[in-house]
Formats: C-alpha cells, sequence, structure tokens
C-alpha cells in the first residue's frame, strides 16, 4: 500500500505585501479548496492563514483595507520619537474585536496552524502550533518587525520577534515535517533574490544588546536565498507549486493606498483561482 502524500502550504509574510496572499486565500474559500494536511504561516502570512482555516471570507481583506489605514497602526512620527511605527499588537486586538473570525472552525477542521516567530535569547526559529492559548501572544509576535515595533511580545514566557527574522519562507521546514507536496504562496515574483550584505550600522547600534538576534538578522539574507532555491529545486520526492505576485505588483512593506492594495488583492484572487483550476484539471485529489 503506497502511502498519502502530506500536504502542506505555507505563506510568508511582508505586512502590506500580504495583501497578495489575501486575495489568494480568498480564491481557495471561493473554491472551497484545503487539501492540506498543515499549514505554516509567517508574520502577516500567519494572519493570513488563521482567515482562512476558519473560512472568513475578506477577513484579511478588511483588515488591511479597513483597520490597517488608521494612524493607530502605522504612524511615521511616533516610530521617529521612540514609540512603535507599525503598531502590530493594536492591529491584531482591534481586528479580533471587529472582525468576526470563527474560531472554533480551525479548531474543529482538522488543519493545524503553525505559526513561525524568532527568539530572542538565540535567533532561531520558533514552529507553535495556535490555539486558544497562545493565539494572543502569537500572532502579534509573528509579525513583529525589530525596531519597528519596539518591544518583544513574549509567547509562553519567551521573548520573540518577527519569524521572518530566522525563516521566511518555511518550505524547508515543511519537507522536515514529512510534507511532499507543499503550495507555497509568495509575497514578491518570481525572480527575486534578497541581497546579502551587512545591515546597518543603525541596526547593529540598536539591537548590540542582543547578539543573538543581530547574528540572525545579518543570516537572513542567505536563509532567504536557500529557501528560494529548494523551491525551484525540490528534492526528488517532493513537488512545490509557487503563487507569487506579478512583476508589476505594486504593493511594498507599508504601502496604503487603496488602489494599489485593490490591484494586490485581485492579483491574488485570479491567482488563487488560476491554482485551484490548473490543480482541478490536473486530477489530483483534494
Amino acid at each position: 500500500m503506497v502511502a498519502e502524500t502530506k500536504r502542506a502550504l505555507v505563506v510568508e509574510g511582508g505586512a502590506m505585501r500580504g495583501i497578495f496572499a489575501a486575495g489568494v486565500l480568498d480564491g481557495f474559500m471561493r473554491e472551497n479548496f484545503k487539501p492540506f494536511d498543515f499549514t505554516i504561516g509567517v508574520s502577516a502570512g500567519s494572519t493570513n492563514l488563521i482567515g482562512y482555516l476558519t473560512h472568513d471570507y475578506q477577513r484579511s481583506y478588511r483588515i488591511l483595507t479597513e483597520l490597517a489605514q488608521a494612524k493607530e497602526f502605522i504612524d511615521p512620527i511616533r516610530g521617529l520619537t521612540g514609540g512603535h511605527f507599525c503598531d502590530v499588537e493594536w492591529l491584531w486586538r482591534e481586528s479580533f474585536n471587529q472582525v468576526e473570525l470563527h474560531f472554533e472552525r480551525y479548531l474543529n477542521g482538522g488543519i493545524p496552524l503553525f505559526v513561525v516567530t524568532t527568539r530572542i535569547s538565540d535567533g532561531q526559529a520558533a514552529y507553535l502550533e495556535v490555539n486558544e492559548a497562545n493565539m494572543h501572544q502569537l500572532f502579534p509576535a509573528s509579525c513583529a518587525i525589530p525596531l519597528v515595533f519596539r518591544d518583544f511580545p513574549e509567547v509562553d514566557g519567551e521573548a520573540m520577534t518577527d519569524g521572518g527574522v530566522a525563516d521566511s519562507i518555511p518550505v524547508i521546514r515543511a519537507y522536515e515535517q514529512g510534507a511532499r507536496e507543499i503550495t507555497v504562496v509568495l509575497s514578491r515574483g518570481i525572480g527575486y533574490r534578497k541581497k546579502i550584505g551587512r545591515t546597518l550600522g543603525i541596526t547593529e547600534r540598536l539591537l548590540g544588546k542582543y547578539p543573538a538576534l543581530y547574528a540572525a538578522i545579518e543570516k537572513r539574507a542567505q536563509l532567504y536565498n536557500d529557501a528560494l532555491d529548494f523551491i525551484a529545486n525540490p528534492p526528488a520526492d517532493c513537488t512545490v507549486h509557487v503563487l507569487a505576485p506579478p512583476e508589476y505588483f505594486p504593493v511594498g512593506r507599508f504601502t496604503r493606498q487603496l488602489e494599489k492594495l485593490e490591484i494586490g488583492y485581485n492579483s491574488g484572487l485570479r491567482a488563487g483561482l488560476d491554482h485551484v483550476d490548473a490543480y482541478r484539471e490536473n486530477g489530483a485529489s483534494e
């Protein structure tokens, strides 16, 4: 008897660039497409995924086009004067209070979500399964970009920061966890490579008290590109499906212009629907 292939869905972060993944996952929801055994999300990818797994259509779209427009979320003046440039804890709290999340659907759905954070103590990635007890700690921690968000949120007493520092695209982790068919949603176009070089001196000065974190930031580009190499040339026993923004994608990390976000969302929606059509046309089982 041939063992069933384990399938994983991996979603990259990217702050406002997550509008593409929001569209992709809404496309999946429209087609009731959930052929996955587990999911892994990083930063905005994790918050996109919880809305998908609770089947709350357009929840992420609403958060990014409505709540994320507020000054309480992004405030450059506040950032320059020692506060949060981007207050991810505020956004998570307000989105939870204002945009319905049917968390019981996640608990009953049978598809676990693992959220990536970076430990301050050693700079290593932590892959934590979402549950009722940890979600209010875990999602803000995964999204807490160093220096942009000034605190290190704690998860079960451990100080954490943005999961993208230690593992921006956790496809290798998915493979190590047994996935042999991996669908990955990127937040940058095909062909993008992260430039490898030393971080700015100001980053070193500000993070000098956290040497393990600073070392992780120094290694980030190499690890990011290693993940891209895995995607381009996966092991012989693994199939990788890639959904990525188009070359003309107009959304950057902190873009809030609604017309650009609409373009980003619609490109993701089309990509998601096209992927489902191709998947079914190829006769893959769900």
